[in-house]
């Protein structure tokens, strides 16, 4: 069963705050990185390319978390622990551009925020993570 994100913390998702993500090694220890992302409601969104080390670690053990802290009071913050539920291309290239125009002054992530050239280098990958978790302070 999903936990839920109380509404007085939503904002954490739904401005453009960058958020840690944690996934877990082979050797269980711990890799994290900072990503943008999203929320539909019910899963965290997260986007990247694949084979990158976070992506094979998801590959390996779906248990994640995600860290939002409040850019104006950094005691303020949201830790999602869950798992990613669902890995799908289908439709990551469109995420991407969404979260570059969230994040950046840019309306596109390739030949925007990024080199046109890397859309045709990486394959972008779609994380849905189920929220398992949550706390907040």
């Amino acid at each position: 069963m999903s936990a839920i994100i109380p509404a007085e913390y939503l904002d954490l998702l739904e401005k453009p705050v960058v958020v840690t993500f944690a996934t877990i090694n082979p050797d269980g220890s711990p890799q994290i990185t900072p990503v943008w992302c999203s929320y539909d409601g019910t899963h965290i969104l997260i986007n990247s390319a694949l084979g990158r080390r976070k992506d094979k670690n998801i590959h390996n053990n779906p248990r994640v978390a995600v860290l939002a802290v409040d850019p104006t009071n950094p005691y303020r913050y949201l830790e999602i622990r869950g798992r990613v539920v669902e890995i799908t291309q289908e439709g990551a290239v469109e995420h991407i551009h969404q979260l570059a125009r969230k994040y950046t002054e840019f309306d596109r992530y390739y030949g925007g925020f990024a080199p046109v050239e890397r859309e045709q280098q990486e394959t972008r990958v779609l994380y849905k993570i189920e929220p398992v978790r949550v706390l907040t302070h």
